[in-house]
């Protein structure tokens, strides 16, 4: 039985990568939302609240994960970070083995993986598409987001491969530098000839 072709997506910050994730989801591209996963397992109920709770008292509550409680924990503290990754990887790896049985008939699949390249995820994709623009624009974006400064910016630019260095690695870029239009026109193409392509 032939399994679906992986592809990973992923871009650095406001390089419209949620935006390239819709257009394939809407193209009929069944789409792995990591973050999505990871916000409905922190969020009211979630079921990795129990787990984070013990490992960081007084950060959890009826509303899900106090976000901004956490990120001032692990936020320049690395092996915070890493304690909160042991709880939440494996669980988004879970979630994504029964994502690919769910779709074992599709001809493809699309993981939306913001850390692709930092976390090593690469390696279990077929595929990577690497979303870019231009730094003016990124910038523009990302500092319109609320309670972005140019600090946090910074920071967040810190811990992602550098654009260029993404660009290199991909199999194929999409340029969210223009008009959506232009960018849709861009994802179906890129289906288009992924589906022509031999297995």
């Amino acid at each position: 039985m032939s399994k679906p072709v992986i592809l990973g997506l992923t871009g650095s910050i406001g390089m419209g990568k949620s935006t390239v994730a819709t257009m394939f989801a809407e193209a009929g591209v069944p789409v792995f939302d990591a973050d999505a996963e990871v916000r409905a397992m922190q969020g009211p109920g979630g079921e990795l609240l129990p787990a984070i709770e013990a490992e960081f008292p007084g950060t959890t509550g009826e509303r899900g994960l106090d976000r901004d409680a956490v990120g001032k924990l692990v936020f320049a503290q690395p092996d915070a970070l890493a304690r909160l990754e042991a709880i939440v990887h494996p669980a988004v790896a879970r979630k994504r083995e029964a994502f690919l049985i769910e779709h074992a008939s599709a001809p493809m699949v699309l993981f939306d993986i913001p850390l692709l390249f930092e976390k090593g995820g690469h390696t279990a994709v077929d595929t990577i598409i690497v979303v870019s623009a231009p730094a003016e624009a990124q910038r523009e974006r990302v500092l319109r987001r609320p309670g972005m400064t140019e600090e946090k910016f910074a920071h967040i630019l810190q811990l992602q491969v550098p654009d260029a260095e993404k660009r290199e690695r991909a199999d194929h870029v999409i340029d969210t530098g223009s008009t959506l239009d232009a960018t849709r026109a861009q994802v179906l193409e890129l289906i288009e000839k992924l589906r022509a392509r031999p297995s």
